[in-house]
């Protein structure tokens, strides 16, 4: 996004909150997102699409006393923008009041945004993405064993955020995505069994080689060949990293201001206490460069920082926007997140567990029998008493050696628990936007029909 646009949007902004506040409201915020999207899916060598998206949207939220009212839009004509004030201030005028919402003081405000690396410069054409898919497809049905091919897809984006509000602040910041992914089918008949792969990267030069993602994902698929179902038992079980980052996000939404305030959290009465061992720490970096989830500022234009939610195992502060902390008599931490059709909320950004101090192959060798999975199914959390139920598959582990494949098993456990047994290998790796090496949790119940 040129940076003439960036300055074109500010301006847009700060004169529609402008005008709110001269016609009525006691204080405005607007935000505005720019998407431009390119994509191409193929499947067996076959282009089924190659698009290109723009797509534009404005949110405006005015401030009534303690009402406040937020509406969208995509036209942005004066005509449509003048409306769309009229509307929001009469929604305002209707609605209860909310005694947290409310702009951030100027005090509370970012004056100073880092430079996070976001934007790659370099927009890819179709052919690019199409020789990516191409490539990934190909290496994933070269693997022998692989029988058919659920398609490939490759595809970059671009997104730019510009904030806008009556007590002074005007921020912007824009980032990219780029993409390759795979699913391919292995075997025949009834012993078929399908497997996936995907990378993703802000930078396409960052991007791991397209044909190592194929490659992988039809390993995994012959992998899975002659899948069984095991017996209840309780074992040790270890998560993949594909799936272990799923344990640190459980974690995080537990945290958020809005279910401590609710008190719907198993974790409502853990901050400052011990819930993981000594050894473990939890960060989240919205400042890390070249981050899928990075931002300068939140969503309400405060200033965020790196934190470790868990530091030496110790829960050291909730996720909190400005209405949960100012609900729970608290300060905003600086996590807010926002659409253009709804009032901000809090949530995680680079999410990620440290890594510890001994390889997966240390981490499983005196497991005499245990699950290791690489496959969840099914949302079976429940985040108010922090039982866990999951759809799993994976292999099975015998002697301290991964051995065969199982599937149709459920995993099961408490997630206090869990996360008080919890011990990572040393393998962490920046993949997604939430990241985590191998984890081992033992004493968990394991079922299927064997």
């Amino acid at each position: 996004m040129s940076d003439h646009l960036a300055v074109d949007d500010r301006d847009r902004l700060s004169s529609l909150v402008s005008e709110a506040r001269a016609r009525g409201a006691d204080a405005a915020d607007a935000v505005l997102i720019r998407a431009t999207s390119l994509s191409h899916a193929q499947r067996l060598g076959e282009i089924e699409k190659l698009e290109r998206q723009e797509a534009f949207d404005l949110g405006l939220r005015v401030f009534r006393g303690k009402k406040q009212a937020i509406v969208s839009s995509t036209d942005f004509s004066d005509a449509a923008l003048s409306e769309l004030t009229d509307r929001a201030l009469a929604m305002a005028a209707a609605v209860p009041d909310d005694p947290y919402a409310g702009l951030a003081d100027p005090d509370q405000l970012a004056t100073d945004y880092p430079d996070l690396d976001m934007e790659d410069p370099d927009e890819p054409a179709g052919e690019v993405l199409v020789e990516m898919a191409r490539t990934c497809e190909d290496a994933a049905r070269a693997v022998a064993g692989v029988t058919n091919s659920d398609g490939a897809e490759a595809s970059w984006g671009h997104t730019a955020v510009t904030l806008a509000a009556t007590n002074g602040f005007a921020g912007h910041y824009a980032r990219t995505d780029c993409g390759v992914g795979v699913s391919v089918i292995a075997g025949e008949g009834a012993g078929m069994e399908a497997e996936y792969d995907f990378a993703h990267a802000v930078y396409r030069a960052d991007m791991e080689d397209a044909a190592m993602v194929g490659t992988r994902a039809g390993e995994r698929a012959v992998a899975r060949l002659g899948a069984r179902r095991m017996s209840t038992a309780q074992v040790p079980v270890v998560y993949d990293p594909r799936v272990a980052g799923g344990l640190i996000g459980h974690m995080a939404g537990a945290i958020t201001g809005p279910s401590i305030a609710r008190g719907t959290s198993f974790l409502k009465n853990s901050l400052n206490t011990q819930i993981f061992a000594d050894s473990i720490t939890v960060v989240d970096d919205p400042h890390r460069p070249r981050g899928q989830r990075s931002k300068p500022f939140d969503a309400e234009g405060i200033a965020n920082k790196r934190r470790n939610l868990i530091d030496n195992g110790v829960l050291t502060t909730w996720l909190l926007d400005l209405a949960s902390a100012r609900q729970l008599g608290l300060e905003t931490t600086g996590h807010a997140g926002r659409g253009t059709s709804g009032p901000p909320s809090p949530g995680a950004t680079n999410l990620y567990l440290e890594p510890g101090k001994v390889s997966p192959e240390e981490l499983i060798a005196d497991i005499e029998a245990g699950f290791y999975i690489t496959a969840l199914m099914g949302m079976g959390v429940n985040g108010v008493t922090g039982d866990y139920s999951r759809g799993a598959s994976g292999f099975w582990i015998e002697k301290g050696e991964i051995t065969f494949p199982v599937t149709e098993m459920t995993v099961a456990g408490n997630l206090p628990d869990m996360f008080r047994a919890l011990v990572p290998a040393n393998n962490l790796e920046f993949r997604y936007g939430t990241n985590s090496p191998t984890v081992r949790i033992d004493g968990m119940t394991v079922a299927g029909g064997g």
